[in-house]
């Protein structure tokens, strides 16, 4: 494959993607307009808009090499689904010849038995539609035709994650734009939340990789005594990054620029063999496709450069975890963007009041935020110094911060000034501050004119947390709408609005240190949820001011929340006993007999020399020995004792007190049994211990 130069990036971007500029040039013009309404204006599909459409897409993905269609959706596994079809249709003369029509363009019927409801399907009733999301360009991936897609069940209850996205953003659009037209906005017809999904990720060597059953079934480590280095000397932010690995993210950009995924930014994590891409934005819907296309790819790429991505949010112990932070804003359709201070954020009423909103949304559902990116596998980040902690908070900075307090209190702010750093260099440029500096222990932060939200596990989809930001700020926004479009004095309404939003919402607001000890018990005492684990999480999802807030603005139904409530602890569950029965799998036929292997050669060495006469020292040998014995001792009591813990799961008499299970009694087994298992890595000789250990996989790239 050539290289891309700057030449012909301009070329390749989209280059698989039927974006307006291909429909402009193979639709008609009225098709064009149709469809450009459905997308620009959220207007329903035209009846005879779907059969042109369709033969303009088969042909383009023909001449494109594609030979296969697939609706292309996301179910509630967190990953994309896709059924592939092919585009021929036999004649009677023994050929084919290529259709696709406008039914098999808007409407699928995958199987829907397998894919996880929550209760709201039994197995048998295994009929479910996939219907096309006009507003998501369709792609193309190797030789099939991606059609995004939304994904519901036979009786049309919700099984997918774009359903509710795609509602939550029409809902957020239409109370701000109430908001707007009071402000004299008449002109905004449309407004869009948008992304950008930073993702972070590990890459290591493929064969190594292969070595461990445990990155292969869970996706980390379950094993590893701690390396001599790690990231302490913190030399790899930022630092060179080496030319296996250039050329992976060279490639990787290649590929999702062709797919029309901006990618931006590439640099070396904090912690090594860790890296970050970060896209530039866009509307959330396209985001959220973008970003499972891009964990997708950044496997994908790695596996043809003999390497394996890591996407787990822990995959090694003792260094940090991968995260994905999640950066929301608003914008109006005249190109406003609604979280941006502007000279004089004291003064700007309108900006004020979208800050506040979120403050607002974010204070009074924050066990529903916190709920968003629960898992198993960010249960290990979340708090850990290398994370926001569980304990959802704001930073909003000094200069945001003293402009709400001077509304709350109503004595005039000191205006900031712009200040100058002078690096004391003639040649070197003078350097503009910003009004405040940013915040990467807070998990929800404002950076100047979007938030955020930085809590995310680097393997989860963005959906999630995005229909929840949605759909909380839209909620304070309707209910702001419907004071102040009730108001005689529009300007004093507003006033007394914002000066009570900020009163009572500003417990959630914290400039500080999120890592500190301090913290969690200030925390406490301004009443703030510190939900530590997914299945405390958990617990909160199906509240009755949760369903109410998701009922109210139809994005889902009381049952369609009690499912997923259902479908996350199921899917925990699930998790943490895969990872225990690996666990014992690798302890029983991997660690155990090593051990022994070794211990044997130490014991046979250590009778060899006492035959050899009392004038031998032995102290070495026999310590060894003493102290392997010990250890494996232990060792296998720790599995004997998780294998008990384990079974005792079953017994259970509901999938919260499940999850609770698993969190409390059987992920400490697991812990016991590990510490064992890392102290005898540190005893036994390299070449008897079964797999690569963290040096090997960290620092041999």
């Amino acid at each position: 494959m050539p290289d891309v130069t700057h030449e012909n990036i301009a070329d390749i971007f989209g280059s698989k993607v039927f974006n307006s500029g291909v429909m402009r040039k193979r639709l008609p013009k009225h098709i064009y307009a149709s469809l450009l309404k459905t997308m620009k204006e959220d207007l329903p599909l035209e009846e005879n808009v779907a059969e042109v459409v369709a033969n303009a897409m088969k042909d383009w993905a023909l001449e494109l090499g594609a030979t296969h269609f697939t609706h292309w959706f996301q179910p509630m596994t967190g990953v994309t689904a896709e059924k592939h079809d092919a585009f021929i249709n036999p004649t009677e003369d023994g050929k084919v010849i290529m259709e696709f029509s406008g039914k098999e363009l808007v409407k699928g019927e995958p199987d829907a038995s397998s894919f996880p409801s929550g209760g709201l399907r039994a197995t048998f009733e295994a009929r479910g539609y996939t219907a096309w999301d006009p507003t998501s360009y369709a792609f193309i991936k190797g030789s099939t035709l991606c059609i995004p897609t939304v994904f519901c069940s036979y009786s049309g209850e919700i099984l997918d994650k774009k359903t509710p996205l795609l509602r939550s953003m029409e809902v957020l659009d239409t109370h701000a734009v109430r908001i707007l037209k009071l402000f004299g906005k008449d002109d905004v017809k449309k407004v869009t939340t948008t992304i950008g999904a930073e993702q972070e990720y590990f890459l290591i060597e493929r064969d190594m990789f292969k070595e461990r059953k445990d990155l292969i079934l869970t996706g980390r480590t379950l094993f590893g005594a701690k390396p001599p280095k790690g990231q302490e000397m913190e030399t790899h932010y930022f630092g060179r990054i080496r030319g296996r690995v250039a050329a992976y993210m060279a490639d990787l950009d290649k590929e999702l620029w062709r797919l029309g995924i901006a990618s931006k930014t590439r640099h070396n994590e904090v912690a090594p063999s860790q890296h970050e891409m970060a896209p530039i934005f866009t509307n959330t819907n396209v985001a959220t496709d973008n970003n499972q296309l891009v964990m997708e790819f950044m496997q994908r790429v790695a596996y043809r450069h003999d390497l394996a991505c890591l996407l787990h949010e822990k995959p090694f112990d003792f260094v940090n975890g991968s995260g994905k932070h999640n950066n929301f804003s608003m914008s109006t359709d005249t190109g406003e963007n609604l979280l941006t201070p502007g000279d004089d954020p004291v003064n700007n009423k309108q900006f004020l009041l979208f800050l506040c909103a979120c403050v607002e949304a974010v204070n009074k559902y924050s066990e529903m935020l916190r709920i968003t990116v629960a898992s198993a596998g960010n249960d290990h980040r979340l708090g850990a110094n290398e994370a926001p902690p569980a304990i959802v908070s704001i930073f909003l900075g000094e200069q945001l911060t003293a402009a709400l307090k001077s509304i709350e209190t109503g004595k005039p702010v000191t205006e900031a000034k712009d200040l100058v750093l002078e690096m004391g260099v003639s040649t070197l440029p003078k350097l503009i501050m910003d009004a405040t500096d940013r915040n990467r222990t807070s998990p929800f932060a404002f950076t100047g004119n979007k938030f955020e939200f930085r809590m995310l596990g680097s393997n989860q989809s963005i959906a999630g947390p995005n229909i929840t930001l949605n759909t909380i700020v839209a909620d304070v926004l309707c209910d702001y709408a419907d004071v102040l479009e009730k108001a005689d004095d529009f300007d004093t309404a507003l006033d007394a609005l914002l000066q009570k939003s900020i009163t009572e919402n500003k417990r959630i607001v914290f400039n500080g240190n999120n890592y500190s000890e301090e913290w969690v018990e200030e925390a406490a005492r301004r009443g703030l949820p510190n939900l530590k684990t997914t299945p405390e999480a958990l617990a909160e999802y199906a509240s009755e001011k949760n369903v109410k807030l998701f009922a109210r603005h139809n994005i889902y139904t009381p049952t369609e929340v009690q499912s997923r409530y259902e479908i996350h602890l199921d899917e925990y569950s699930k998790t943490i006993n895969i990872e225990a029965l690996t666990m014992l799998n690798i302890a029983k036929r991997e660690i155990s007999p090593a051990v022994v292997t070794y211990t044997k050669e130490v014991c046979d060495t250590l009778l060899a020399k006492k035959s050899c006469g009392d004038f031998i020292d032995v102290s070495a040998e026999s310590t060894l020995a003493e102290r392997l014995s010990q250890l494996s001792g232990k060792f296998i009591r720790s599995i004997d004792d998780l294998e008990k813990i384990l079974a005792g799961a079953q017994d259970t008499p509901s999938a919260q007190a499940e999850a609770t299970y698993y969190c409390d009694q059987v992920i400490p087994a697991m812990e016991e049994l590990r510490k064992f298992a890392d102290e005898l890595e540190s005893l036994v000789g390299k070449k008897y211990w079964p797999y690569p250990n963290y040096e090997d996989i960290l620092f041999y790239i």
